[in-house]
């Protein structure tokens, strides 16, 4: 009779994800994933409700508002028609439009061509230049706004209007001249070279070949110059405070709450208004914003 040799039982290799290592690993990552977002969600919840606050407050009535009910009942849609009938709101809207509106357009026309030739051009001073536009970044508008005050009142009588926060920006901003910079630097020199061999001057250079290379950096330094405008109060309350004609929103806001001290819910309802274009301008912005300022600064 033959022999029977006894072989051994063969046995399945465990997989690496039926390892106890692969399920350690499994594990960790999974706790991982947890922790990261619930503190993405934590953060988020961190900055808005806040402005769910906000927008539930101005949908209240006013013995509801700062009370311990946090759900309107009913919803109060007449505190938007009742701030828009405010006296003088319509005013500050426009106001409001024409400082951030001309303020953003005279500041890109005027910083663009500096920002140009301090990135792109071969001068002797252009490192001084540079760290000129650097060192007035870093000087407080207050410490010059007692004489620009005297000027522009006493000198040329313009107190009680904007013009003297809308006309300087036509000179340039020392930030929007430096972040304008840092992207311009960014775009190669062979483009520049290619179109001034096809016979473009430095103008037309910078219009057509430059810009529009350029847009995400413009559209950061728009929304940067847009939205310091739109929120300024300290402008207007020196130059302005004396004529409501020429009050923007933020500092028509203040008013409008020193007016309605006990009417919260309109006080909520007309904060919202103020803020909702900002939210709606970066919302639809947000990517050239976002690509201008992380492209700003890869070249030094």
């Amino acid at each position: 009779m033959a022999q029977v040799l006894d072989t051994p039982r063969s046995t399945a290799p465990e997989t690496a994800g039926d390892t106890p290592a692969g399920r350690t690993a499994r594990r960790r990552a999974l706790l991982n994933w947890i922790a990261v977002h619930a503190l993405g969600v934590a953060a988020a919840l961190f900055f808005v409700l806040p402005f769910v606050f906000l927008v539930l407050t101005s949908l209240m009535s006013d013995q509801q508002a700062l009370t311990r009910d946090l759900w309107p009942h009913p919803f109060e849609w007449g505190n938007y028609r009742r701030v828009f009938e405010t006296d003088g709101f319509l005013v500050w809207w426009r106001n409001t439009l024409l400082y951030a509106g001309a303020g953003t357009v005279l500041t890109v026309v005027s910083s663009l061509p500096v920002a140009y030739a301090l990135a792109k051009f071969r001068f002797r001073g252009r490192h001084l230049s540079l760290m000129l536009v650097i060192s007035m970044m870093m000087l407080p508008p207050q410490v010059v706004v007692i004489p620009m005050y005297l000027f522009w009142a006493k000198q040329l009588d313009l107190s009680g209007t904007l013009w003297p926060l809308i006309v300087p920006m036509a000179f340039g901003d020392a930030f929007s001249i430096f972040l304008l910079r840092q992207f311009l630097l960014t775009i190669p020199d062979e483009y520049l070279d290619a179109a001034k061999v096809d016979g473009c001057g430095e103008l037309r250079t910078l219009l057509k070949v430059v810009v529009p290379m350029a847009k995400p950096g413009i559209a950061a330094v728009a929304l940067f110059q847009f939205f310091y405008a739109w929120n300024d109060y300290f402008g207007p309350q020196i130059y302005a405070s004396e004529n409501p004609a020429a009050w923007t929103l933020s500092y028509g806001l203040d008013s409008f709450k020193s007016a309605h001290h006990t009417d919260w819910n309109l006080t909520m309802a007309a904060t919202v208004l103020v803020m909702a274009p900002v939210i709606l301008v970066f919302f639809f912005a947000q990517k050239a914003f976002v690509e201008g300022v992380t492209l700003t600064g890869v070249k030094g």
